[in-house]
């Protein structure tokens, strides 16, 4: 698929990106980001647009870490129930 330009306003600037993707994917990330940067600007005493862009990237990286983490957690399950059942198919062979 080739590339598609897309145009995005995030926390008051417009900026226009290419995606090879679905763009109505890109413009709902990038409306997720501006609502995130928005909400922190909101609650800071700085409307500093480079501090609310660290804040948001910080609270991004937290997301991410935590997905990151459970799905380990599940990738551990899974080789347990994998082992679980090929013990016990071998022993009904």
């Amino acid at each position: 698929m080739p590339r598609q330009p897309v145009r995005v306003h995030i926390f008051n600037q417009s900026y226009s990106l290419a995606t090879e993707g679905d763009p109505a994917e890109l413009e709902a990330i990038a409306h997720q980001v501006d609502e995130l940067m928005t909400s922190i600007a909101g609650r800071s005493l700085s409307g500093d647009s480079v501090r609310v862009a660290v804040m948001a990237c910080l609270h991004l990286a937290d997301k991410l870490r935590e997905a990151e983490a459970k799905l380990a957690g599940y990738e551990r399950k899974s080789e347990q129930i994998t082992e679980l059942l090929e013990a016990a198919l071998e022993t009904a062979l």
